[in-house]
């Protein structure tokens, strides 16, 4: 099989007519979800566990087996008993979520570009799996998708070889910053594009992923940049794949186009869903907690448990501020009214683990 060689951008064989209706919905759905977010006080708050679900979702793509639960709890006891394999699967899931904060960070300073790219895998590959990978370098070498020990003629896919990468790349990044008929059908070219020119030697598919979010913020489809695609593109995996296979083998663009569209669609509308639950369940604590604890630091307490609803105290106390007596008192009393949950009790050295179920169901009633 020989490379790939990627289409020059923009694309001539896109059938506009034959994509408005999902065009159509696709925008109106992420207008939605975008007012949504507008409304939120703190969305970067509220939507803490659905940001780590996006995180263990990319990365289960790739075969990590590790959940959201998983995540949160590691990060609260990381002397939690773990295997080598799963401790490295979280490992991999926290950089994807550091990366994307990262990227945040940057698109307040300077417009996306291949550089910032470079800088997201450098961190999405640290200390994981993918270290000997060179983290954040163009690859050198031709490689080949296809399963395990089979030679590169029974490869599925061949990325470019070396030599094209940077005009690719180059083309890309013009197209990532010129106008198109529609943002979205430019966000599934560029999303595709990217994967097809490959040009990392791993973890191509979850910056192509971690691209989607960041792309619709930086051009203001989305006032923050926190959309999950990954439970579409999981649950559709076989799709996803034979989708971008057939860009490559057939130059069948039309098609992924009108995949992509549906997943925005579909995202869109259970993002909005699952933003209006965390929501809704952020004014009823804002009723309750004050009711129960009578403290002044309510809204401090509601905050945390939102912003990690998988803790130790100790991490409690730092994240909300509030003076130790004051929180070991807010945690009691929300552990007896069943607000809060002990996941572990402690033992000797080790902390008692808390749980805020009613949050971690909105999540995970993501999950597939």
């Amino acid at each position: 099989m020989e490379p790939h060689i990627p289409d020059t951008l923009p694309l001539e064989t896109i059938d506009w007519i034959a994509h408005i209706p999902y065009i159509g919905k696709a925008n109106a759905a992420l207008a939605r979800y975008d007012g949504i977010l507008r409304g939120m006080v703190n969305p970067h708050i509220l939507l803490s566990p659905m940001t780590t679900r996006e995180a263990v979702l990319s990365s289960r793509i790739e075969g990590t087996q590790a959940s959201l639960e998983d995540v949160l709890q590691y990060e609260a006891d990381s002397k939690a008993h773990l295997t080598p394999e799963k401790s490295e699967d979280i490992q991999e899931i926290i950089n994807y979520r550091t990366a994307m904060t990262t990227a945040v960070d940057y698109l307040q300073e300077r417009p996306l570009c291949t550089n910032m790219i470079r800088d997201l895998h450098r961190i999405l590959l640290t200390s994981a799996r993918g270290r000997d990978r060179e983290p954040g370098e163009i690859r050198r070498i031709q490689n080949y998708i296809a399963p395990p020990g089979t030679p590169i003629e029974g490869a599925t896919f061949v990325p470019p070889s070396p030599p094209m990468i940077m005009d690719a790349l180059s083309n890309w990044e013009m197209y990532l910053h010129s106008e198109e008929k529609d943002a979205l059908v430019q966000l599934a070219i560029l999303k595709a594009q990217f994967e097809l020119i490959h040009p990392f030697r791993d973890g191509n598919g979850r910056i192509g992923r971690m691209l989607v979010p960041l792309i619709l913020y930086s051009k203001k489809m989305l006032s923050n940049p926190m959309f999950y695609i990954s439970a579409y593109l999981e649950r559709n995996r076989d799709e996803y794949y034979e989708r971008l296979l057939a860009i490559s083998r057939d130059g069948n663009w039309n098609g992924w186009i009108s995949f992509f569209l549906r997943a925005i669609v579909e995202q869109a509308e259970e993002n909005s869903q699952k933003a209006t639950q965390i929501m809704g369940l952020y004014d009823d604590m804002k009723q309750k907690v004050p009711e129960i604890t009578r403290s002044k630091y309510s809204i401090q307490a509601i905050d945390a448990i939102f912003s990690r609803p998988i803790f130790r105290p100790v991490d409690f106390i730092e994240y909300s501020s509030i003076p130790k007596d004051s929180a070991h008192r807010i945690l009691r009393e929300l552990k007896n009214t069943r607000v809060l949950e002990v996941l572990h009790e402690g033992q000797g050295r080790r902390p008692a683990v808390y749980v805020f179920p009613e949050l971690i169901a909105i999540s995970e009633g993501m999950e597939v």
